[in-house]
């Protein structure tokens, strides 16, 4: 975190922008509370947030995603040392495993930001270490401890629910005894997840499927836009297997291909499709819902979602970790397990520039624009804005500037502050007060500024690849900072 910090970019993605501000509404806003976390993104990253992202200096800086995802990395990496050790009966493929997901710079800058990557691995690390375990205890703890895990993940992405169902018939299979009454009470407690979201996506927005279907879901934001891979499973696997060996790293993917036979013939069958159902899942979603994945040497230079090719790396690891396994005990498994970390990890030895990791660079590219339009608006607003005063403004692009000046979210009037909002926008004339207002180019907010008519056009922002900001202020407002 600490080198990821230092060079400023903990929040170079947008996405973990979002992520960090919506934590930090549920605390501070105009209407702060529970129905701040929105209804599309999961929401067990948030409130895992909500602690840190409510002390200023915490929030600015954006350490306060940086911490829940740092722990839960950490959280992780233990739980797959643990499982991997019962799986092989090896120490040294153990730490085979973990040391090649610590080791990959991909994951550990995602395990710097507010993201919600390292929380999912926790979460899969989890509920591998507790099935496994049940195989061997056949006792009620490792059920209650897998539906505690698989809860968790399905509160923070939507591979999560993929896994319930897989999860329940291992029960199913795995136990000895009371087979119905194991896999009954995994459900129910894994169950609650989906359960409680679908009954928060029916109260928040009347509709209980609103986060799949809603205005802001993946499917309403891609519409029928075609891309590689939808409808074509020979690019989807091209396009999810160029972006797994792009985020994992050439070496570790030639070592897990040597160590699969090896960790098969240990009987390690259930781990390996635990640890591929994530993978299966975004090839899923690539074919059929909406979810594009592009990667720069396939499409024209562009990055999107490339990050998803991380859903391979457990598996990866710990089917490398296969290779130490295979080896007699002794120091010769002590030499296998340092030469497989080597191989696996090696790769980024040649690759060390943060422009070759390519999770990072898409955050890089993608988001220059949007931070120097949020850089150039900061800089503005910081000379003019008076404190306490109140901006109209959107949710989402434009929080960043608010971050930036350490700016309270209660001084900003936002459509995340319900009928309010809904009456302003509505009649802008009889309720619009605010001095200050900040839009992006014909949102929602900009067209409730334009039908006040008492507002006029400071600033405007335009920064090739970034929509314009515009910065009104209402006529007869003079004050400044200064």
């Amino acid at each position: 975190m600490a080198f990821f910090s230092s060079r400023g970019w903990l929040l170079y993605s947008g996405d973990a922008e979002a992520h960090l501000d919506i934590a930090r509404r549920m605390v501070d806003s105009r209407t702060p509370g529970y129905d701040q976390v929105g209804t599309v993104w999961l929401p067990l990253e948030h409130w895992l947030t909500v602690p840190f992202a409510g002390v200023d200096a915490l929030w600015q800086s954006g350490i306060a995603g940086a911490i829940p995802s740092a722990v839960c990395f950490v959280v992780a990496g233990c739980f797959l040392f643990a499982a991997t050790r019962r799986i092989f009966q090896s120490a040294a493929a153990a730490w085979t495993a973990a040391a090649l997901v610590a080791l990959n710079p991909n994951l550990l800058y995602l395990q710097s930001t507010a993201m919600t990557e390292a929380v999912f691995y926790a979460c899969l690390a989890g509920l591998l270490y507790f099935t496994v375990r049940f195989r061997e205890s056949q006792s009620w703890g490792p059920v209650i401890g897998a539906g505690l895990a698989a809860c968790a993940g399905t509160l923070t992405r939507y591979e999560g629910w993929f896994l319930l169902p897989f999860a329940a018939v291992y029960f199913l299979w795995a136990a000895k005894r009371r087979r119905v009454a194991v896999a009954a009470v995994f459900c129910l407690v894994a169950g609650l997840g989906p359960l409680f979201w679908l009954a928060h996506n029916w109260w928040l927005g009347g509709d209980p499927l609103a986060f799949y279907r809603g205005p802001y879901s993946a499917r309403a934001i891609q519409g029928d836009a075609p891309y590689p891979g939808r409808d074509d499973w020979r690019k989807a696997v091209l396009f999810f297997r160029t972006a797994v060996e792009l985020c994992c790293g050439t070496g570790l993917v030639l070592a897990a291909m040597g160590g699969l036979a090896a960790a098969l013939f240990k009987r390690a069958f259930w781990p390996l499709v635990l640890l591929a159902l994530p993978g299966v899942f975004y090839l899923w979603s690539m074919h059929s819902g909406a979810v594009p994945v592009f990667v720069p040497s396939l499409w024209f230079g562009s990055y999107y979602n490339t990050r998803y090719g991380l859903a391979a790396l457990p598996l990866l690891a710990l089917a490398a970790a296969g290779l130490v396994a295979a080896t007699p005990p002794g120091r010769g498994r002590a030499a296998i397990a340092v030469l497989a970390i080597g191989a696996g990890s090696g790769h980024w030895l040649a690759h060390r520039l943060p422009e070759d990791w390519i999770v990072w660079q898409e955050s890089n590219v993608n988001d220059q624009a949007r931070r120097e339009s949020v850089r150039q608006a900061a800089e503005y607003l910081g000379a003019h804005y008076v404190r306490g005063t109140g901006i109209f403004t959107s949710f989402g692009t434009l929080t960043a500037i608010y971050r930036e000046l350490g700016i309270p979210l209660r001084d900003t009037f936002t459509g995340d502050n319900g009928l309010a909002w809904d009456a302003a926008a509505a009649r802008p004339e009889l309720v619009l007060r605010e001095p200050w207002a900040v839009a992006l180019e014909g949102d929602a907010a900009e067209a409730a500024i334009l039908r006040a008519g008492c507002y006029r056009l400071e600033k405007s922002i335009l920064v090739k690849g970034a929509r314009e900001i515009r910065i009104y202020r209402r006529a007869g407002e003079n004050h400044d900072s200064s």
